[in-house]
């Protein structure tokens, strides 16, 4: 006898090659963890699922409009995710037909994440960054190298080069991503260089996804904020060229207590509608 098939509606969106499916599960109130993890690594699957970086959850929310939860590619859960918030809040407004702009607040577990959008423009700011710590000193493939950190949803670190295109982001990034100063959480890896005041060019090697991706909001986040404090100038306005191609904007103030009123901003683009079957 076949076993029943359920069928899960879904949407996929991109925002700078950094790619989502995105379901309701309010109506699919799937409430176990462990069949959370399960369903994202088969939907992730880019052989034999859908193919993403990382599923995200339209969930009830008793703190903000609308609660958004994020399971990476691999099973695990994400605090939070930049690119991730910006096609959640998109789709959020996707069957309104205006030219108005349009404001919601997203519950994530790195707090509350408000959003506008405009058109396919998206703009979100995130909770103030922490556990900023510069120049830590790590020994990776038998060399000193300096690496810099800081919490935007997630952890990540940021480490400055020169020839971005000849780096082997994903033996690099997976050797920095576990190593022993970032026990046992891990890191998100960026690798970061400077094309010239207020712009950069970053490539991300992703915790959850396991491997480098086209684009990270977060990243592109933190990148831009140690970039701002290593230049040593009144910058707060940051492009970031991603591996995507897109170049994404980051703005925020900076004062002696640390960074506030961060704001990542780009463009989101509905890939396709389907079903899914479980």
């Amino acid at each position: 006898m076949f076993a029943k098939r359920r069928e899960i509606v879904f949407v996929k969106f991109e925002a700078a090659g950094n790619d989502f499916v995105l379901i309701d599960n309010v109506l699919n109130k799937i409430n176990s963890k462990n069949r959370l993890s399960s369903l994202a690594r088969k939907m992730c699957d880019r052989k034999f699922g859908i193919g993403a970086d990382g599923l995200l959850l339209r969930e009830k929310s008793r703190i903000a409009d609308v609660r958004m939860r994020i399971f990476n590619s691999d099973g695990s859960e994400a605090q939070m995710c930049g690119n991730g918030a910006r096609c959640f809040a998109y789709n959020f407004f996707s069957r309104i037909q205006t030219r108005r702009d349009h404001f919601v607040t997203l519950e994530t577990k790195a707090g509350l994440v408000k959003a506008r959008v405009s058109g396919d423009n998206v703009r979100i700011n995130i909770a103030a960054p922490k556990g900023l710590k510069l120049d830590i000193p790590l020994i990776v493939s038998n060399r000193s190298i300096k690496a810099n950190f800081i919490n935007t949803g997630v952890p990540h670190t940021v480490i400055f080069v020169q020839g971005l295109d000849k780096i082997d982001v994903n033996d690099l990034g997976r050797e920095i991503r576990y190593h022993r100063h970032f026990a046992p959480e891990g890191t998100n890896v960026n690798f970061v260089e400077v094309l010239n005041r207020g712009t950069i060019q970053i490539r991300t090697y992703e915790r959850g996804v396991e491997a480098e991706t086209l684009a990270c909001g977060t990243g592109s986040i933190a990148g831009a904020l140690i970039t701002s404090l290593k230049m040593k100038e009144n910058i707060n306005k940051i492009k970031v060229h991603t591996a995507g191609g897109e170049i994404l904007k980051v703005d925020f103030k900076h004062s002696k207590s640390g960074f506030s009123d961060v704001w990542l901003e780009g463009k989101v683009r509905l890939v396709y509608k389907g079903e899914y079957y479980v």
